[in-house]
């Protein structure tokens, strides 16, 4: 077969074909066959990710085209997503080096930081910023990398996945961003910030026990978040006011689990981002709002 196949266009479309026939899953910050299939091309071929149509008619060389083809094989057969397997994952314009110890990176708050979190910011100032549950550390290290004037924390509580963040931390050379393992605040009791951003887990048990299997390749503590996906984000919310300050605001992803957050607190004035794919389960709220909510917050986070 590899016989027939000679170009890299002949190469990428062979994949796309195998995996869609496979029944992959998508979603580890590619999400269809086509763009799992050209990532492991110009990965296995030494090749940047922005490579020029230009070359698709390039032809492989036969040891070139044995490592495509094995790439493709441990796609299938094993179902660990292509990420993985090239070592690689772009995040907010930026290459982080990503492996089993934390997420792929693909929140959409990457969208938030290249805006530079406007129109959200407006006019308020940010010196100090919070990254909680950082894990590869992408969020964290892209605000520092883009925001050199802010001061950037990243708190996971994972030790694996801060030494991956550190790791990434070295790749930017970055030098205002500390990392630190916490369980949420603990290691911070009287650290304040003028913007907290959090992809924390906040997938459902039943959901994390049906995803496909190329998210049991995961850490499980960064996807499992409680029978309705809120145990971390309420605990967030409840403990965010005495971190921030006075005119601070809390941005937070919860994916799916929006509904269940919204119908439990329906008197809280969340701003759900709309991204250019729409809204995607990200909200906006202020420090003063969730002072004012805070009996109630504190109330179902302390029940969990």
């Amino acid at each position: 077969m590899s016989d027939e196949l000679k170009t890299i266009i002949d190469f990428i479309r062979h994949g796309a074909s195998r995996f869609a026939g496979a029944g992959l899953s998508f979603g580890h910050s590619y999400d269809n066959a086509l763009d799992e299939a050209t990532q492991l091309v110009l990965h296995a071929l030494h090749l940047p990710h922005d490579l020029s149509p230009a070359y698709g008619q390039a032809r492989l060389l036969p040891d070139e085209k044995t490592t495509v083809l094995a790439l493709f094989e441990r796609r299938i057969n094993e179902r660990i997503p292509a990420c993985y397997l090239t070592g690689e994952a772009w995040f907010a314009g930026l290459s982080f080096k990503t492996d089993s110890r934390a997420l792929v990176p693909r929140s959409p708050i990457a969208e938030l930081i290249e805006a530079g979190f406007e129109p959200w910011l407006g006019e308020r100032e940010v010196y100090r910023a919070l990254d909680m549950c950082t894990g590869s550390g992408c969020i964290a290290l892209a605000m520092a990398h883009y925001r050199p004037d802010w001061q950037v924390d990243g708190i996971d509580l994972s030790a694996e996945a801060l030494a991956l963040a550190e790791e990434n931390r070295e790749r930017f050379g970055v030098r205002n961003c500390r990392l630190l393992r916490s369980d949420l605040f603990a290691a911070v009791p009287d650290e304040v910030y003028d913007l907290i951003v959090s992809n924390p887990p906040y997938v459902t048990h039943a959901q994390t026990d049906a995803l496909p299997q190329e998210y049991a390749h995961e850490p499980d503590l960064g996807l499992r978040a409680g029978d309705d996906g809120l145990d971390i984000a309420l605990k967030i919310l409840r403990d965010a006011p005495a971190h921030l300050s006075e005119n601070g605001m809390l941005i937070c992803e919860v994916g799916e689990s929006e509904h269940a957050l919204v119908d439990m607190l329906p008197e809280l004035p969340f701003a759900w981002v709309e991204f250019r794919v729409g809204q995607m389960g990200v909200f906006v709220i202020e420090r003063e709002d969730l002072l004012h909510h805070h009996e109630r917050i504190k109330a179902l986070a302390d029940a969990r």
